[in-house]
């Protein structure tokens, strides 16, 4: 098994100890190996730490862990580098869920004018992570779990020689959550979901090894869990498509503002009520003979990021296993240029992650799914290196936002609210 030094930057957060129960529910498949862990916040960073090596202790786990504060420190020599992390944090998200809101668009992370921004912030420390790592490890992998994790795999992969693949648990789950919605048993569910990074589609899709979408029409003369549910399987069958759940957004988008707009908290805002009991959790597990990450008391639940532990392993083991990750296209879906990177079924071995060429995105979803492909290369490449005109440029071309006036508004009042976590270009 493959003996590695991985650096996961993000070391300290909320998501790191379920992060590392995932590494630690594999550890034969990479015995011997040290995982340092990086975060910014020395006392999260030292709990997580103590925490992954008491567990790994109960466990008989062959791993190693480490902890520091100096990034090129934990990435000198390494294999590999997970990076998930939050600039500004969830007070960060929650600007950028309300700010939109207030001006009657969707505020999210990794839609509309909020997504835009966490892109610029995550895309503004990428690029200082990257020339880190050309530094001190330049034959390492940059796998990303920072959202938007297509924007900032592209804004790297067009402008650092770090080889990146991004990743999602989103193709995987979307089917089989969108099934047992309709009532249906996900574990038959097979689905093969390509396009760009929350914004794709199956291009095939089976239950029990028959077409899945009759299942989900049938479903729509039954009772459905609520009226979201509803929505997502008519999206669906309109589009004879399996569609991210992150679709409802543009089709059913005024109806989706009214329903943020009319609850009393954000999504981030619900989180961070919820973040002191993480900790606490976290705290009474590192006294615990059998240390065990209750998921309700876990952010995300536990085993976190193993997608991106599966794809590690894969490419370290060499073992040619087909995963979804978010690479540079170089021909393999039609849809959209060789350079863009997409989000599709890819051949990860030793030589690395391929995508697997043949697959369409559904005809209906195209025009969309184009526009939104457009917009992330342009937020891409102003978050690099572009000016603020630039950036309200490739705001106004989310379909989203969609005209000049808003865009400039947006724009001004969550550059002002994110000022800190900007470079000066775009102030």
């Amino acid at each position: 098994m493959a003996r590695v030094k991985l650096a996961y930057i993000g070391g300290g957060s909320t998501r790191a100890p379920g992060t590392l129960a995932s590494f630690l529910r594999q550890a034969q498949n990479f015995a011997g190996s040290e995982i340092v862990l990086h975060d910014l916040d020395e006392d999260r960073l030292t709990l997580v730490c103590a925490l992954a090596r008491h567990m790994a202790d109960v466990q008989g786990a062959d791993l190693t862990f480490s902890a520091t504060t100096d990034r090129r420190a934990a990435l000198a020599g390494c294999d590999g580098v997970l990076s998930s992390y939050r600039p500004g944090g969830f007070e960060a998200r929650a600007l950028d869920e309300r700010i939109p809101l207030s001006h009657g668009v969707v505020g999210q992370e990794t839609q509309g004018a909020g997504g835009f921004f966490m892109a610029l912030r995550a895309v503004h420390v990428a690029r200082g992570l990257v020339a880190d790592m050309e530094a001190v490890c330049p034959d390492a992998w940059l796998f990303n779990y920072t959202n938007p994790v297509n924007i900032v795999a592209q804004a790297v992969a067009d402008h650092s020689p770090v080889r990146v693949v991004s990743l999602c648990e989103g193709p995987i789950v979307f089917p089989q959550e969108i099934a047992q919605l309709a009532g249906l048993e996900p574990a038959l569910v097979r689905a093969t979901m390509v396009g760009l990074n929350h914004a794709c589609w199956s291009a095939d899709a089976t239950y029990d090894g028959a077409p899945m979408l009759p299942r989900l029409a049938a479903s729509l003369d039954g009772d459905l869990p609520d009226v979201w549910a509803r929505r997502w399987i008519e999206l669906a069958v309109a589009m004879d498509a399996v569609p991210a759940s992150y679709m409802k957004y543009y089709y059913f988008e005024a109806e989706m503002v009214a329903d943020l707009r009319s609850r009393t908290t954000t999504r981030a805002q619900d989180i961070q009520a919820e973040v002191p009991d993480y900790w606490i959790h976290y705290r009474e597990q590192l006294t615990s003979p059998a240390p065990t990450l209750i998921p309700e008391r876990s952010r995300g639940g536990i085993f976190e990021l193993e997608v991106a532990v599966d794809v590690m392993d894969a490419l370290f083991n060499d073992r040619a296993e087909v995963w979804p990750c978010n690479v540079v296209n170089h021909g393999a879906l039609a849809d959209f240029p060789d350079s863009q990177v997409i989000e599709g079924p890819c051949v990860v071995d030793a030589r690395g992650v391929r995508p697997v060429a043949g697959h369409r995105v559904p005809p209906a979803a195209r025009a969309l799914t184009g526009a939104l492909g457009e917009y992330q290369q342009l937020a891409a490449d102003v978050a690099w290196n572009g000016t603020r005109k630039q950036a309200v440029q490739a705001l106004v071309s989310h379909p989203l936002v969609r005209t000049v006036p808003l865009a400039q508004t947006l724009y001004a009042e969550l550059a002002h609210a994110h000022r800190a976590w900007l470079p000066e270009r775009l102030w």
